[in-house]
């Protein structure tokens, strides 16, 4: 039946109706990053700049479901499910059910989930939602691995009854300041909205991505240990981001997606800084511009042409990613050419740099294996601990 209202819907759809393009942003970038390395991410930004319509448009773009749940009127119970007593609670217990949005992305295994106005949930519910964004558990029900969760929040002078995030909550996710470009906008309202393009990953690359990444925060973590784990002293830093053992695994996945998927580096930068905070992040920037390390693949390939760095976070850098290299696919040759690396650190007079990388290989060695020229400048510590038997 037609109402006097169709002219008006009819309207209302052409409105709506727009086209998409890439677009060319360091912060849209680091949030593709961050989604394609399945990492928790946290868009800050004042109200109305759009931050929904990016995750619904994001959504879109990689034919994910979304499901979007508002923190701030939810209580505890509904993230850490609701007691149900089932026949013989003495012997079966009592399940926590999970809400229906959680339901609904097991049974499709994949999806985007959405925690919207995060910064106006009250602490209790920020309490709750701690082991969603961490261990994916809802009451009961273990969301599957596919499901990506991204949040959004204003600042607490901006939300509605905001409360600062906990330390705990903060920590688990990648924070990136979202702003309006008026530029983006004024294209927009003309019909052209930019298109998020998540990196594609070239799993050609993922072992010598994975030991180059290892080699990356073995060096630096080394070279600045009070970066490990630094809980800033005011309760607004502490709502951010901020470097601990947690935020460091973020960084070495977001550096193995980056060295396989070939991102720029404004994006990893942004995404870093989201991750452990201005400081560490600016710091551990800096210092992978500046190591320039080789792909580990390279130097197994021809150990003999490359040279060992002349300090000793980058030594240990370049010796972590090398056996990190091996790990992922050891055979003998491979195997040897490690031994042909390490020996030069013992050439370069630093042998104590090549230690742990030396007990590592050899961990690695089938029995079978003769026992390489090379590992004569470690033979004697690796015979005492027992990890060469038979070695002579």
């Amino acid at each position: 039946m037609t109402t006097g209202l169709a002219a008006a819907d009819t309207l209302l759809r052409q409105i709506r109706a727009t086209r998409t393009e890439p677009v060319v942003d360091h912060r849209a970038a680091a949030l593709a990053l961050c989604v394609a390395a399945n990492l928790p991410v946290l868009l800050w930004g004042e109200p109305g700049i759009g931050k929904s319509a990016t995750l619904s448009q994001l959504a879109d773009g990689l034919d994910l479901p979304l499901e979007t749940v508002i923190a701030s009127v939810h209580e505890p119970s509904d993230f850490a499910g609701l007691p149900i007593v089932g026949d013989d609670p003495a012997t079966q217990g009592v399940p926590m059910a999970p809400p229906d949005w959680a339901v609904r992305l097991a049974r499709r295994g994949r999806g985007l989930l959405f925690f919207d106005e995060l910064s106006s949930a009250p602490p209790a519910v920020q309490a709750a939602l701690l082991r969603v964004v961490l261990e994916r558990r809802v009451g009961s029900l273990t969301l599957p691995d596919e499901v990506r969760i991204v949040a959004a929040a204003n600042p607490p002078a901006s939300a509605a009854d905001g409360w600062h995030l906990s330390p705990p909550l903060a920590n688990r996710f990648v924070h990136l300041h979202w702003t309006h470009d008026p530029r983006t906008v004024a294209r927009g309202l003309a019909g052209v909205w930019p298109r998020i393009d998540v990196p594609v990953v070239d799993a050609t690359r993922a072992a010598s991505a994975l030991a180059r990444a290892r080699g990356v925060i073995a060096g630096f973590l080394t070279a600045r240990p009070g970066l490990t784990h630094h809980l800033p002293s005011d309760a607004d830093a502490r709502g951010g981001a901020w470097p601990s053992p947690r935020t460091w695994e973020m960084v070495l996945r977001l550096l193995v997606f980056h060295f396989c998927a070939g991102t720029s580096r404004e994006a990893l930068a942004t995404a870093v800084i989201g991750a452990v905070g201005d400081g560490a992040g600016l710091e551990i920037t800096t210092y992978l511009e500046e190591l320039d390390l080789p792909d580990p693949e390279r130097v197994l390939a021809n150990p003999a042409a490359f040279a060992l760095p002349d300090r000793g976070d980058r030594q240990l850098a370049f010796l972590t990613a090398i056996v990190a290299a091996i790990e992922a696919r050891v055979t003998r040759e491979r195997w040897e050419a490690g031994w042909e690396v390490l020996a030069k650190a013992v050439d370069a007079g630093v042998p104590d740099v090549a230690a742990r990388a030396a007990f590592d290989l050899a961990r690695m060695r089938d029995p079978q294996w003769p026992v390489p020229a090379s590992i004569d400048a470690f033979l004697d510590v690796l015979t005492v601990s027992g990890m060469l038997p038979g070695a002579t």
